[in-house]
């Protein structure tokens, strides 16, 4: 659940990631802190303020430990814009691969986003009654038209979706209710004028349609073609800073209208959309959203180690150290040209991450070194912690898969030393192969109900015990066989 930055003690935000991830106070502690300084950084004077920069973090540590769930549940937790990049995919200019600057422009279009949303939220309701109204203009052309534009001077300028009397023609059912609906209220009413008749006419459709009883009529409206030029394929290879206003171009690549005969409820999707999206101030949401980006984005940089220039090698490590000097600038503070505006990265958080299973922090250039002040080393997980990983998170793997094959009316009855059991094989596996940390469980989890999920539907209303020697029996072998584990775990 997102919380205001302000109200958010380090000692809370320990206590919300706990929930999540296991272990690893360190790292855990770290980014509460820098998380916290951000909400003081924002207390300050003006003058003071520029000139707090953000304690960048490294974390150290073997994969599936829990350096990128950290930041990814602390951005949730806090509202601010997220992104995950693995430095590998940078490159420097004249070889394959992105240039650095889009994990800036990535970041600003998770914050439009995220703001758009907000901002869509506080004008829905009268999105609602936009979308209200023009669906009883499509489904009475012409009856009580005229009263609804002299109250909603906005009739006029609905878009796409609305069209003069004669090009929108809902369905013949469609039809003969309104004029069922017509010639009763006229019947009710006697001698009631023209314009009160289909006033009423108008509301009794109104409350028809609120609740539900016209959903499965059929209307014509006029949507937008999204047919958006395709150079993504460029994406990557400098193209990415022609600042296009594509917008402008629509009519170029296809953005005219087409008709499209739908339901009411699916029409009133439709509407309701297009209504929110001219209701939201397009410069106010760009504003918001680089505001946003600048002084809550969090950008975590995966595989910084792999990008590590080992002392005295050439040839690849050339192209490893030119990656490090395109993201320093990035690091350091610099202004991105994004299409919606210039964004300074002064003040976004960076959070790298690396095994360094063979190379080591200091093997990164100096001044990159300089911008990630606070090194934090997190834990190989032991047995313990795999037993806890199973059962206490929030998120539990063993809830996972006993909910999974609930669905299918099967029952998992976990026995404490089978959990015990599986956390030991787990343990011993990452230890005699590869560690590869909690993301170990899911590989044995698999296995071991790989024939209960196979046979799931025929064992519905059954309730299957997980007992240590049912673990053994299904792990045993494969875990005593070390070649089989290499392959298989």
């Amino acid at each position: 659940m997102k919380r205001d930055l302000q109200d958010l003690t380090p000692k809370e935000i320990v206590t919300e990631l706990d929930r999540y991830i296991v272990g690893q106070l360190k790292a855990k502690k770290a980014v509460a802190i820098a998380l916290r300084n951000r909400s003081r950084r924002q207390q300050l004077s003006d003058e003071l303020r520029d000139e707090v920069a953000p304690k960048n973090i490294i974390m150290i540590g073997p994969t599936g430990v829990g350096k990128t769930e950290i930041a990814r549940r602390l951005s949730k937790l806090t509202g601010a814009p997220f992104i995950k990049v693995e430095a590998t995919k940078y490159t420097e200019v004249g070889y394959v691969g992105r240039d650095v600057e889009s994990m800036v422009r990535d970041l600003v279009s998770q914050a439009v986003g995220m703001v758009k949303t907000e901002m869509q939220e506080e004008v829905k309701e009268e999105a609602q009654r936009r979308t209200e109204d023009a669906l009883l203009d499509l489904l009475l052309p012409g009856v009580g038209k005229a009263s609804s534009k002299s109250s909603h001077a906005h009739a006029d300028e609905k878009g796409a979706h609305e069209l003069p009397a004669p090009a929108v023609q809902p369905d013949g059912a469609a039809n003969g209710a309104a004029s069922g609906a017509a010639n009763e209220t006229a019947n009710e009413t006697g001698d009631s004028s023209p314009e009160e008749r289909e006033s009423r006419t108008r509301e009794k459709f109104r409350e028809k349609l609120r609740a539900g009883k016209l959903d499965s009529k059929e209307v014509e409206i006029q949507v937008t073609a999204n047919a958006s030029p395709a150079i993504e394929i460029f994406s990557g290879t400098g193209f990415e800073e022609m600042d296009l206003n594509l917008g402008n171009l629509s009519g170029l690549f296809g953005g005219k209208k087409k008709k499209k005969r739908t339901t009411v409820e699916r029409a009133r999707e439709i509407i309701l959309q297009e209504e929110m999206e001219k209701l939201v101030d397009a410069d106010q949401l760009s504003e918001l959203a680089r505001r946003r980006a600048e002084q809550m984005g969090i950008i975590f940089i995966d595989e910084i180690d792999k990008v590590a220039s080992k002392e005295g090698r050439s040839g690849g490590d050339v192209s490893r150290e030119g990656v490090q000097r395109d993201i320093l600038p990035i690091v350091e503070g610099s202004s991105v040209t994004t299409k919606h505006g210039m964004v300074d990265t002064s003040h976004i958080l960076f959070i790298a991450a690396g095994a360094f299973h063979t190379s080591k922090p200091s093997d990164l250039i100096p001044e990159l070194q300089g911008r990630f002040p606070l090194r934090v080393e997190l834990e190989a997980l032991e047995a313990d912690d795999f037993l806890r990983i199973l059962t206490q998170p929030k998120n539990a793997l063993i809830r996972q898969y006993t909910e999974l094959l609930a669905t299918e009316g099967v029952t998992l009855d976990w026995h404490e030393d089978a959990l015990q059991h599986l956390a030991e094989i787990a343990a011993s596996v990452n230890s005699k192969t590869e560690n590869i940390g909690a993301r170990r469980l899911h590989t044995i989890l698999e296995l071991l109900l790989e024939d209960i999920s196979f046979n799931a539907p025929d064992l519905s209303g059954q309730t299957i015990p997980i007992t240590s020697e049912y673990v053994e029996e299904r792990l045993g072998d494969v875990v005593q066989d070390q070649d089989l584990s290499r392959y298989i775990l």
